[in-house]
């Protein structure tokens, strides 16, 4: 029995997938979503947030806020 964990991490959301006894499936996190917004909140107080969570706080905390990190690869910031 043989199980292999695949992980997509997409530019707008990521997703993580199981393979196991010859079936694929989605796994849903906590609040029963199965894709995670690809962004992450780094708050003042060290406190990590990412996810649905982050994307909510990007509107209030933009600059401790990334997202779209695969659009900007390798471009130049001016």
């Amino acid at each position: 029995m043989e199980r292999v964990l695949g992980i997509d991490l997409g530019t707008t959301n990521s997703v993580v997938s199981i393979y196991d006894n010859g079936e694929a499936r989605v796994l849903a996190h906590a609040s029963n979503q199965r894709t995670t917004p690809s962004i992450v909140c780094y708050q003042e107080d060290g406190t990590v947030v990412v996810g649905e969570a982050a994307r909510n706080l990007q509107v209030t905390q933009p600059a401790n806020t990334i997202y779209s990190v695969k659009r900007f690869m390798g471009r130049r910031i001016n």
